[in-house]
């Protein structure tokens, strides 16, 4: 059995170095027991997979599990699997490859669009939790109760996109027009006025009514209050004029609905976002003899944002002293709460400053270690529209790779006859400063 496994250790050396595979077993494989197996009842499915392996060789390599999931569903997991994967892999006939994974795993804790388990990413892509452009990448599941949305009807039609919102209620407005229409054409059929139509000795119900089309028409004038004068509900029936209430009461409120959705849905905040943007990368430098973390915003806008206010989210995952692997964790990153630093008069660009200090989530990251971790930093502008008076707020956010340490934002304000003038040429531009490749722990220790 150990020489047919050779072969395969050897096709994969060129991702994994041979001295770092765990020795051999000598017991026998019988009596072998997972390191993480709290009872003698895990031992069970182990030893029958290792019978499987031993009746086909040539299924000796380890297949993906995702037999119950699709293949780009990815989830996490909150136990801890670094360990027990590591010290059973001998028994699992584990590849180089995913031994190549744990390991890694060890080094650093996974991040977005990665999975604690052996699954191994043919996709190297970056996974974003919110796009540049404020778009939060979160896909929610199966949801079984769908009756919560009908009970916020309001909401849910202002949250349809374009298309199917003009499609429901094109669909509510024909709907009733061809409803109403076979109500007039049956009651004409019923009252004998379809066979008399052109006769004056007749009292018709629904006059000029002599098919289902000019009962059609007739729902569609009398919703919409054309009043071609052809065709009429006359007052020879009661029927009539209750058929044409209801459906008086019914347009009404679908064209109450219609136009206020549509109001809400062309006049949202989130079209005043598109003026608001930031700059594509955080610089790293020092202030006062202080590491900072600054970063741009700006308002394309002459009319301002009332009371706007910054705020900033950290986003990451890590691994508990207890093992749980918790993903996408968020902690706050202080941008002046205390001071009141969070609070912008946002009439020009604006350079938001973030002190390092020993609450700071980047107190004992230095430059070295800034290329070794894995992060994202949300980016929340929150204010108030001055035309309108609705909240509005725009997100952007910020990767490992996109942090330039020992650079600063260049001057974008110049002085001219009367005011002041803003390029927004050189709103992204940023210039090499020296400066110490330690952390702020790591110069405050240095200095003591």
């Amino acid at each position: 059995m150990m020489i047919t496994k050779r072969p395969l250790l050897l096709h994969n050396s060129n991702h994994l170095n041979l001295s770092t595979l765990p020795p051999p077993l000598e017991e026998p494989q019988t009596q072998t027991l997972s390191a993480c197996s709290p009872s003698p009842h895990h031992a069970v499915p182990h030893q029958l997979s290792i019978q499987a392996a031993q009746s086909d060789p040539a299924e000796s390599v380890p297949k993906r599990q995702h037999s119950n999931r699709s293949k780009n569903l990815k989830r996490f997991s909150s136990r801890w699997q670094s360990k027990c994967l590591v010290a059973g892999s001998n028994n699992n006939n584990l590849s180089a490859e995913k031994l190549h994974v744990l390991k890694s795993h060890k080094k650093r804790s996974k991040l977005l669009g990665e999975e604690v388990s052996l699954h191994i990413s043919t996709s190297h892509q970056r996974q974003r939790y919110v796009t540049k452009d404020g778009k939060c990448r979160v896909n929610l599941g199966p949801i079984t109760d769908k009756s919560r949305f009908l009970s916020d009807i309001f909401t849910t039609l202002v949250d349809l996109r374009s298309r199917w919102f003009l499609l429901v209620f094109t669909a509510c407005y024909i709907f009733t027009w061809v409803g109403f229409g076979g109500i007039y054409f049956l009651g004409a059929w019923l009252r004998d006025d379809l066979v008399h139509v052109g006769d004056p000795d007749w009292q018709a119900c629904f006059e000029n009514v002599d098919g289902f089309l000019s009962a059609l028409l007739l729902s569609l004038e009398s919703q919409r209050t054309i009043g071609y004068g052809s065709r009429m509900v006359t007052a020879n029936c009661s029927e009539g004029a209750v058929i044409l209430m209801v459906q008086s009461i019914l347009g009404s409120i679908i064209d109450a609905l219609m136009v206020g959705c549509m109001f809400v849905k062309i006049s949202r905040p989130q079209q005043r976002a598109q003026t608001l943007i930031f700059s594509k990368h955080c610089v790293i430098c020092e202030r006062d003899e202080k590491l900072c973390m600054l970063f741009r915003i700006g308002d394309l806008r002459e009319s301002h944002m009332v009371d706007a206010k910054i705020r900033a989210k950290l986003i990451r995952s890590r691994q508990t002293k207890e093992g749980e692997f918790i993903p996408l964790e968020q902690s706050e990153i202080n941008l002046g709460y205390d001071t009141g630093g969070d609070r912008l008069l946002l009439v020009e660009p604006q350079t938001i400053t973030h002190f390092i200090n020993e609450s700071s989530p980047f107190w004992e990251v230095g430059a070295e270690r800034l290329k070794r971790e894995i992060f994202e930093i949300i980016v929340i502008l929150e204010g108030i529209v001055e035309t309108s008076g609705m909240t509005c707020q725009a997100r952007t956010s910020y990767t490992e790779d996109e942090i330039l340490w020992g650079h600063r934002f260049e001057s974008c304000i110049s002085l001219e006859k009367g005011a002041f003038r803003v390029d927004y040429g050189a709103f992204d531009k940023t210039f090499e400063v020296q400066m110490s490749l330690l952390s702020a722990k790591d110069k405050s220790t240095a200095v003591r």
